[in-house]
């Protein structure tokens, strides 16, 4: 699991607090990463948290990135 470091800096950057991280982590385990509606939703209410708006064409891309499996494995990395 990630350490708490990673959580500070994730909260320090977005102000989402590691509760709600946690929250939606759980939603992205137990749902379906290839139904494109469930992807669709997922992207909206991160975009809500995060207080960030996400493009039609952002979307498309990251459901695009997500469905192709071509998702960087180790995400704590980048940030």
């Amino acid at each position: 699991m990630f350490k708490d470091s990673f959580f500070k800096k994730v909260e320090d950057k977005t102000n989402v607090n590691k509760e709600t991280i946690m929250s939606l982590a759980a939603r992205v385990q137990n749902s379906n990463m290839k139904d494109e509606n469930v992807l669709r939703e997922l992207i909206e209410d991160v975009s809500k948290v995060a207080g960030k708006e996400v493009s039609k064409e952002q979307t498309d891309r990251i459901i695009n990135t997500i469905i192709k499996d071509k998702v960087p494995k180790n995400l704590d990395k980048m940030i």
